[in-house]
């Protein structure tokens, strides 16, 4: 241990001198610093909750052994569907059945017996009943000839009652006929004449004004629509009935029984129901 040291007697008297304290030295503020955030503590769960924690390591991945059964089973277990949704189901199988097997037959048909579409012209127009100068009532007669040809050879064509042709000038009907009953067989080629009557048909000034310049010039335009209600026979087979349509345009030089027709455009169509 260190002595401890006292003064000695001899050493001169201290003297406590009054020493003004050092004046302020005033520095230039520097900017603070904004306190960092404190970290806000944890709120408590409402009164009346429990919050529950459990470690990682008993956090499972996969079912506890007494509940693997449980889990089994359930997975196992097959979605259970509506009666609605099974007959639905079953519908739509079914009628994408009838589609492919109605698709495979006319597929089937089609490269079998290689059908052909009939085609129609007008070979003769033979007019009379236009008076075009002294009334305005005229009552007109056709005999319109048809060429009908089929050019199938394992198809023939019954022509059945309810058919019905009909000649227009304009928009005015002028007279209308039917076609005969018959049966046309395979590569065969039909002409007939079928005859048109009109009764007391008006037609207006504007109408028998244009219609005599047409005369004058030799191009009579005239339309004639044709609907025949037909059969299909495919060996000992037939057909549910079905229309034939035919629209024609064509021209006359005159109104006459010696007229002759000048051009003519047909064009065709069927109705299957």
């Amino acid at each position: 241990m260190a002595d401890r040291v006292h003064p000695r007697d001899d050493s001169p008297p201290q003297t406590t001198e009054f020493k003004p304290p050092p004046a302020a030295v005033h520095y230039p503020e520097s900017p603070t610093k904004p306190d960092a955030p404190r970290s806000e503590k944890p709120v408590p769960p409402p009164p009346g909750t429990y919050v529950i924690q459990i470690p990682k390591d008993q956090v499972y991945r996969v079912p506890p052994p007494e509940n693997a059964k449980r889990h089994e089973r359930l997975t196992r277990r097959k979605p259970s569907r509506s009666p609605c949704c099974c007959c639905l189901c079953w519908l739509l199988a079914l009628l994408t059945a009838l589609i492919f097997l109605v698709g495979v037959a006319a597929a089937v048909f089609y490269f079998v017996f290689r059908p052909e579409s009939p085609d129609y012209s007008v070979e003769r127009l033979s007019i009379s009943g236009f008076n075009l100068t002294s009334s305005r009532w005229v009552s007109p007669e056709f005999d319109v000839t048809v060429r009908a040809n089929n050019p199938n050879d394992k198809i023939g064509i019954y022509y059945r009652r309810g058919s019905s042709v009909d000649v227009y000038y304009d928009s005015v009907k002028l007279a209308t006929g039917s076609l005969p009953i018959f049966y046309q067989g395979t590569n065969n080629v039909t002409v007939f004449v079928t005859p048109l009557k009109g009764s007391a048909v008006e037609l207006r000034s504007g109408d028998r004004t244009a219609m005599i310049d047409e005369v004058g010039k030799g191009q009579v335009p005239f339309k004639l629509v044709l609907r025949a209600p037909v059969k299909i026979k495919v060996g000992s087979v037939e057909t549910w009935e079905i229309t034939v349509k035919v629209d024609c345009d064509l021209t006359v030089d005159k109104l006459t029984a010696t007229a002759e027709i000048g051009s003519q455009k047909c064009d065709y169509g069927v109705d299957l129901w």
